[in-house]
């Protein structure tokens, strides 16, 4: 008998990739990291293992992201991290796995073309491309294919996408690189102005994670941080408060606020009163900072939800779609290039 692998669906982000293997459920947690020997140009370690090396490698060691804002950004060492994690989601069976990759709805059809190959590279059979924003709508139980709009703010590491989602596909939609990645450079550039203490990436994170929040909190929290000294280039701890978090955050705010306001202006009238009714989901890590929902909510007096597993929407709602591939188009689909056809 012919055993085929089961079909994956596959949330490829900027800081972190989900493998869900259709009836297992999610199996694969890592972060996309890659360290890389600088002479010989191979991958080293990759996911959680290159993570522990960030800022801590040797000369001849780099660790680096290779993707940006949901798109391949270093395609040879995406590839090989992409079949590293596939290859711990497989078997040795000689039949490949289908996979469903999620995908920014501002993706072009050369960044398409290179998730494609990389999949297909990776030791997928084919490979099937999803908007983020349906996935994610699918994922908060939301079904998609039906003829009505629904708001999809999708607050990533690299990427914040405003969508409205609408018989199964991105009706109107705005992308920004004001995301997770965004708030760890300004709580990085805060410090260094205030105190004159240089933080690195990976501390800066783990604060806006445990204190970080949009509306000042009940109880003000501290956090201590530890990082160089400006001046004497000697080990420093200093302490940021959740007030200044939300201080230092309402810039980053403002801009997101401004793209959601102007995904509601470009959208059709008909679906602007669906949204009136079914209300905002907030998806991703960065929807996780206390507060959020809420000024979204204030800002365009419309209901806002927040999913219940924010980090994990995209990848589960990619899962359920796994029932559909053969109803899908594999390949290039150029979904930018078929919005503008359409208008």
């Amino acid at each position: 008998m012919v055993v085929f692998e089961r079909d994956m669906a596959i949330d490829m982000g900027s800081s972190g990739t989900l493998f869900y293997v259709q009836n297992d459920g999610i199996i694969l947690r890592e972060p996309s990291v890659v360290a890389v020997d600088k002479a010989s140009g191979q991958m080293l370690k990759c996911g959680e293992d290159a993570r522990r090396m960030l800022g801590r490698t040797p000369a001849n060691i780099t660790a680096i992201y290779p993707l940006t804002a949901g798109v391949i950004s270093d395609y040879d060492m995406a590839a090989l991290m992409l079949k590293d994690f596939v290859g711990r989601c497989t078997t040795n069976s000689l039949f490949k796995p289908r996979a469903l990759i999620c995908v920014p709805s501002s993706i072009s059809g050369v960044e398409e073309r290179a998730i494609c190959d990389a999949g297909l590279e990776a030791g997928a059979r084919k490979v099937y491309l999803v908007e983020s924003a349906v996935a994610s709508a699918w994922g908060a139980g939301i079904d998609a294919s039906k003829p009505d709009g629904h708001m999809i703010i999708d607050i990533g590491s690299g990427l914040t996408e405003i969508a409205v989602v609408s018989l199964g596909g991105v009706a109107e939609y705005a992308a920004l690189r004001t995301a997770g990645d965004a708030f760890d450079e300004e709580i990085i550039r805060y410090v260094r102005k205030r105190d004159n203490v240089i933080i690195g990436k990976t501390t800066a994170e783990e604060a806006k994670k445990r204190i970080g929040c949009i509306l000042p909190q009940k109880e003000t929290q501290m956090e201590e941080l530890k990082g160089r000294d400006g001046l004497t280039g000697l080990p420093r701890t200093v302490t940021i408060s959740s007030d200044e978090m939300a201080e230092i955050f309402k810039p980053l705010i403002v801009q997101i606020l401004e793209a959601v306001h102007g995904v509601f202006e470009r959208t059709p009238p008909e679906l602007v009163g669906d949204l009136g009714t079914n209300g905002i989901t907030m998806a991703g890590g960065g929807s996780l900072l206390h507060g959020f929902p809420e000024v979204i909510e204030r800002s365009t007096q419309i209901e806002t939800f927040l999913v219940e597993d924010p980090m994990e929407c995209a990848v589960y709602g990619a899962g359920k779609m796994l029932t559909k591939l053969d109803e899908m188009q594999d390949g290039l689909l150029n979904f930018s290039r078929r919005r503008l056809l359409k208008s």
